[in-house]
């Protein structure tokens, strides 16, 4: 009895012993809040860039959250929730993700302060919740509403978008190329949703982010294939096949013996009838521009047809991947052809004019006039390097999406941090009349909104607390579109400055980081499997 005594002992302190919790919670707080400040100073119109280079060697320069925080090597599994946070936004709104992880990491910072006071963390997970649901409520209250035919509105919103990038000169180039993008392909009575996968971005080297242009029709990445075929169709009748105008091959078991040179004549002279019956029925069609579609078991289509198809005046285009070939059929109205039996004048797609296009040291193929075209349109991204288009690139996508979110929810506020200001100010009154350790969770969920204010401030140059303190003196007053105008460098209703973004950001944004808190506190333990 003597010698069980003490281990008895020993298991019941352990059991009674709970420190482990509060150190795997303050664990996963420090990481996350470590991810959020990598980020913070990229928000705003002033933050910086970040230049990221990857194991290849390859290098991207941006300021957009998502991009940072999906190329960053994040190894503990927090940090790594708030990496999914942001891509989460990235889905939901498009743009925001930075503001998204900025304000998580504030949140943490309040979750942090709160459990040292020694509130439980299911109460702080519980009142951020309601405190998120509240911050929603008071956002529709402020917001204004936006119809989809208010071109200037909608303008608004993809600049202010784009002033937060690295092609922000160019804003008011681009900032019309979305909407007109998204008007495109919608119908503005009645769309409540944008599928992007309609708007295409081709992005290719040469000229300036000012050459980027909308093309209504199609363009094509490829160019033309045959040496002699016609660059340059009027009226043309569009096939896309998904079969090869090329000799059938035997299985890669097989063999065919040949014993002398009358065989392999007899063999070619197949080959070349064989290629020929093809063509004369896809000629029989009038058909004068060939899409083809990728192969991988055998040339799609060879020298040989490329030669004839050029006599007959046929434009081919080949090596197009299987991916695109809805969004083709979708743009053209024609449909594809998996076998020469069906190949058929009501397959065909037509167009006013197709021809190839030099752009820079490349050259697209670019389908204009189409008679029954589909709500889809092209967008041609150019710049001087790799890193300039894959950044313009991405902060067109960031612009649709703000145009996307106006589609899915017709409401506007006010950008500049201003929001985030009423936001506390309304939620801190709303905590006085609450009662217990809610209030306390309340009003650190206001605070920790001031944030993104503070950020902007800071990003800017400016004296962060001073002007988060005139910014909250200001929407005290009552002016609720007071907020941070970081080209002049003072608080200015924001709304005359055209600073706005859509409603949905702001909430989802919010949503969205509340919801990640409440995942980090309520987890105690951190358990590893083989």
């Amino acid at each position: 009895m003597t010698q069980t005594a003490p281990t008895a002992k020993k298991s019941t302190a352990a059991f009674k012993d709970r420190t482990k919790p509060e150190h795997v919670r303050e664990s996963n707080i420090i990481a996350a809040k470590s991810v959020a400040e990598a980020v913070r100073t990229s928000l705003g119109p002033k933050g910086m860039d970040k230049m990221i280079q990857a194991a290849d060697g390859s290098v991207t320069i941006t300021n957009d959250g998502a991009t940072i925080l999906k190329q960053m090597q994040v190894l503990h599994p927090a940090a790594k929730m708030l990496v999914e946070l942001s891509k989460a936004q990235d889905i939901e709104a498009g743009d925001g993700t930075t503001t998204v992880v900025v304000v998580a990491g504030a949140l943490l910072e309040a979750s942090s302060k709160l459990l040292a006071k020694g509130i439980h963390p299911t109460v702080i997970s519980e009142s951020f919740q309601k405190a998120s649901a509240k911050s929603r409520e008071i956002l529709q209250s402020i917001s204004q509403k936006v119809e989809l035919t208010d071109r200037q509105s909608l303008l608004k919103s993809a600049s202010t978008s784009l002033n937060s990038k690295v092609v922000s000169q160019y804003s008011n180039l681009l900032s019309p190329i979305a909407v007109d993008a998204v008007m495109k392909v919608i119908d503005p009575v009645t769309a409540t949703n944008v599928d992007l996968r309609d708007i295409k971005l081709i992005k290719k080297l040469g000229g300036t982010v000012e050459d980027t242009e909308l093309i209504e029709g199609l363009v094509l990445d490829q160019k033309t294939s045959g040496y002699d075929g016609p660059k340059k169709v009027e009226k043309a009748k569009i096939g896309l096949i998904q079969f090869c105008i090329s000799p059938p091959k035997t299985d890669m078991e097989n063999n065919v013996i040949i014993n002398d040179y009358t065989q392999m004549d007899r063999i070619l002279k197949e080959e070349r009838q064989y290629i020929l019956n093809i063509i004369k029925k896809i000629k029989a069609s009038n058909c004068n521009v060939l899409l083809i579609q990728k192969s991988i078991l055998r040339d799609a289509v060879n020298e040989l047809a490329l030669h004839f198809l050029a006599k007959m005046k046929i434009m081919v285009v080949k090596d197009i991947e299987r991916d695109d070939i809805e969004f083709i059929c979708k743009s053209l109205a024609c449909k594809p052809i998996a076998s020469l039996d069906h190949f058929t004048p009501d397959m065909l797609g037509s167009a006013e004019l197709v021809e190839e296009v030099s752009t820079g040291s490349s050259k697209i193929v670019k389908f204009t006039g189409v008679a029954n075209p589909g709500k889809t349109v092209s967008v041609l991204v150019r710049g001087v390097n790799r890193l300039v288009i894959d950044e313009a690139d991405r902060s067109i996508h960031d612009a649709l999406c703000v145009i996307r979110c106006l589609v899915k929810e017709k409401a506007l506020i006010a950008g500049g941090g201003a929001p985030e200001i009423e936001l506390a100010i309304r939620l801190s009154e709303y905590a006085n009349t609450l009662s217990g350790m809610e209030q306390y969770c309340f009003k650190a969920f206001a605070e920790a909104l001031e944030v993104v204010p503070y950020t902007l401030a800071e990003n800017a140059g400016l004296n962060p607390i001073a002007t988060v303190t005139e910014l909250r003196n200001r929407h005290a007053q009552g002016q609720f579109t007071a907020g941070i105008n970081v080209r002049k460098g003072l608080i200015t209703d924001i709304l005359e400055e055209n600073v706005v973004q859509p409603l949905l950001v702001s909430q989802s944004a919010i949503s969205l980081a509340s919801e990640t808190i409440r995942s980090i506190l309520k987890i105690d333990d951190i358990i590893n499997t083989a």
